[in-house]
């Protein structure tokens, strides 16, 4: 079928898209990986850069886990077992030993009855929220929560939708108190760590706010959290968010194996009843393939290592370089947004001096990413720097040295 009169619509927004500086345009391609050496970590070569090493400064990879050879020869061994994909959806043709393993390893983890694996932290949320949410239900959500949540409230439909604004707990119980009049359940839901920011959710301070409003609602007040960032890399033993504030167990946690993990996948642990349920009536669990045999295999490894003294130890390493370079962002007099978590946003306030710094970065051999209108709100532009533990303090200095030369 021709698409001629389409194409010069499409073209027209993602010309649009580039003159609002909103464009994301061509991805950097890794094509290969330089082990740790002379006191750096790791370093990589992009297509177009030639043989010049790059310092890696926007990874998710919180633990360096996607490099770790405990993790890499567990997905090689399992790879020869069961093969490089699970061939169907789990209900067709049942499921693998290592992601039942996973499901259980998690759940242990979180200190929760029971874990449910998907193929992504995103279709975690969009497989999550609709289901619980009801003609008689109200969603009140962070304003700064993930496009995922936003776009899995949009998906539910819910009889109500409030927005408070962010970390206002004022504002929050405002809205418990109206929606009681009319809903049945409420859902309150947030992000654990918010990605753009590097802050994060007063969990303890919620749940205390929830638990006043419950006995309002016939069905419950739950708290969902995505703590993707959170989860394996954030707290002195990886329990994320939760262990940071001292909030005790959420009602649904969802988490990420592809980030502080450094595998692939999505997941939730909650009560025996609600993962249950959810295995039952969720689509993006029921008609999608899970993550590969070879990929649970890793993650179970990964979350062993977290949860180990090695673990204990690259944590508190992470912790310490992510002090370092927040400590070198104010004596360089840059702002930042406070926070402990390895995400340490450096804010620009201005599209086109991101856009100016990440080039400058790049002729540095430093990767790192700039976020614009919308993906942050307007005024609000910065560098997303992401501090992993195998960075080291030569690492760290090498980046701040290229943001004073940039000053300069």
């Amino acid at each position: 079928m021709p698409t001629n009169r389409l194409t010069p619509i499409l073209e027209a927004r993602v010309d649009e898209l580039r003159a609002s500086g909103r464009l994301k345009g061509a991805e950097a391609v890794t094509v290969a990986v330089l082990p740790p050496a002379s006191g750096r970590g790791p370093r990589f070569r992009i297509e177009g850069g030639g043989e010049r090493p790059f310092l890696r400064m926007n990874s998710n990879s919180y633990l360096g886990l996607s490099l770790n050879t405990r993790v890499l020869a567990a997905e090689e061994e399992a790879v020869r077992r069961y093969g490089t994909g699970p061939g169907a959806v789990r209900f067709i043709s049942g499921t693998w030993a290592p992601h039942v393993a996973l499901e259980r390893r998690l759940a242990k983890f979180h200190g929760r009855e029971a874990g449910m694996l998907f193929s992504s932290a995103y279709a975690t949320v969009m497989g999550v929220l609709p289901q619980l949410i009801t003609d008689k239900t109200a969603v009140i959500s962070d304003a700064l929560n993930h496009n995922c949540i936003i776009n899995a409230i949009a998906l539910a439909r819910p009889a109500e939708k409030r927005i408070y604004r962010h970390l206002d707990l004022d504002e929050l119980k405002h809205h418990l108190a109206s929606v009681a009049k009319t809903c049945a359940r409420a859902i309150v839901v947030t992000d654990g760590v918010f990605s753009m920011r590097g802050d994060h959710a007063p969990l303890d301070a919620i749940a205390k706010l929830l638990a006043e409003f419950d006995a309002v609602f016939p069905e419950n007040v739950l708290l969902v959290v995505d703590d993707s960032h959170g989860v394996g890399g954030f707290g002195r033993t990886g329990r994320g968010t939760e262990e940071i504030t001292g909030s005790g167990p959420v009602d649904v946690l969802i988490g990420t194996l592809g980030k502080a993990f450094g595998v692939n996948g999505g997941y939730l642990v909650a009560s025996a009843s609600i993962v249950g349920y959810l295995r039952e009536t969720s689509p993006f669990y029921i008609y999608s393939n899970p993550i590969t045999p070879a990929e649970a295999e890793a993650a179970l490894v990964a979350v062993d290592h977290v949860d180990s003294v090695e673990g204990i130890a690259a944590l508190d390493h992470l912790r310490a370089m992510t002090g370092r370079f927040r400590d070198g962002l104010s004596k360089l007099g840059l702002e930042t947004v406070t926070g402990e978590h390895p995400v340490v946003p450096l804010l620009v306030r201005d599209s086109a001096r991101t856009a100016c710094l990440v080039r400058h970065l790049r002729a540095q051999g430093i990767l790192a990413t700039g976020l614009n209108y919308p993906v942050v709100p307007k005024g609000e532009e910065e560098i997303r720097f992401q501090i992993c533990a195998d960075h080291t303090t030569l690492d760290i200095d090498e980046a701040l040295a290229a943001l004073q030369q940039f000053q300069r």
